[in-house]
């Protein structure tokens, strides 16, 4: 192989490929970054068995001189090119497996590993994908991927349930105490039904990767894997094995109560209130209402005590007193975008719900906490 390319465009492929490198891999040839040089261009992968990354830079990009592969280690070679200077770089295998990378005033000499050896992640069979704005996909992400669980005893509760299923699309995250669904319709779908499970950790890593841009971003569904696909770049993420809960039956279909609050005025106050909570209480705060107005309390005994009171825009026919994360509520009123929003109650003891009163395609689901 024997290349010249911009630093410049080479370090922004490279900031793709690289998050494809677990830092705690002990197989050392998955601590590398493939380069293949081809007719069309060159292509960079990197996988850890989690997570694969490639990324393709046009031949128009490039001045071609031999093709090849080559395979090396990744965060060295990512660290080198970061460090020189914009300017052109030449890229030349050498005998021996080694690999010349120099510039005017720089060179280095690597040993490479075995192309061979480097994992196939078989990116070559990619048709009939699912389409979706990338916007909106970041969006759904966002929405929801806080309520996922960081315990990895349950390892179906790590990830979001993505279902597609009569032309929508909807999305689910739990941790046992909170819940968020999100869904929408897809145009496009042709009828096809997959109900699978993506572990947040690699979703994160997508949604950092997507610009603002209107382009679409392809899904193609396998047996073991998701593979995404935008501009030039593919991500592929295993699938997390195991049933996702049926959590459809957790949202009632009526309540005792409905509060239409303000929802930037809520969330400022349980945002102030919350300074008097600590996590080993479960940064609970309390929530009473009486004639109108939503009263917010917490209290630390050794250090002080919070009141906020917000006016509730609906007459209520029941009072409600209960108590719950302030962390979760804050997260959770975070993902809407409107301007109020309905607090749903059935009881001190039952999920508090959370909707956006002109449409139900948000919901989010927190359990309360008992104190009173």
């Amino acid at each position: 192989m024997k290349l010249i390319i911009n630093q410049e465009i080479l370090i922004e492929h490279l900031n793709y490929v690289i998050k494809g490198i677990s830092s705690r891999n002990l197989i050392p040839i998955l601590n590398c970054i493939k380069l293949s040089l081809k007719k069309d261009g060159l292509y960079l992968s990197s996988t850890d068995n989690e997570i694969g990354i490639q990324s393709f830079i046009d031949k128009k990009d490039l001045e071609v001189k031999e093709l090849g592969d080559i395979v090396l280690p990744g965060r060295l070679f990512y660290e080198i090119i970061r460090k020189l200077n914009n300017e052109k770089i030449n890229i030349d295998e050498l005998i021996d497996s080694k690999i010349n990378i120099y510039t005017d005033n720089s060179s280095f000499t690597l040993t490479c590993n075995n192309a061979n050896e480097f994992p196939d992640l078989e990116l070559d069979k990619l048709n009939d994908p699912i389409e979706i704005n990338k916007t909106i996909f970041r969006n759904i992400i966002n929405q929801t991927i806080f309520a996922t669980s960081t315990q990895e005893s349950r390892p179906v509760l790590t990830g979001i349930n993505f279902k597609f299923e009569n032309k929508e699309l909807i999305c689910t995250a739990t941790d046992s105490y909170r819940l968020a669904t999100k869904k929408i319709e897809l145009t496009d779908i042709k009828n096809k039904k997959h109900n699978i499970i993506i572990p947040t950790k690699n979703l994160q890593e997508l949604i950092r990767m997507l610009d603002e841009d209107e382009e679409l971003l392809e899904i193609y569904i396998f047996d073991n894997k998701v593979i995404f696909k935008f501009n030039s770049i593919i991500l592929l993420t295993r699938i997390i094995n195991g049933a996702f809960p049926t959590t459809e039956k957790l949202i009632p279909e009526d309540f005792s109560i409905i509060l239409k609050i303000n929802s930037r005025e809520l969330y400022s106050a349980i945002d102030r209130a919350s300074l008097l909570t600590n996590e080993s209480e479960k940064n609970t705060i309390k929530f009473e209402t009486k004639k109108g107005v939503a009263t917010i309390s917490s209290t630390i005994p050794e250090i002080g005590y919070v009141e906020e009171k917000i006016d509730i825009s609906n007459d209520l026919k029941e009072e409600i007193k209960i108590s719950f994360s302030s962390k979760y509520m804050l997260e959770a009123l975070k993902s809407f975008d409107c301007e109020e929003i309905n607090l749903m109650f059935n009881g001190e003891i039952k999920p508090i719900i959370i909707k956006n009163p002109s449409s139900d395609d948000l919901i989010q689901l927190i359990l309360p906490i008992r104190t009173y």
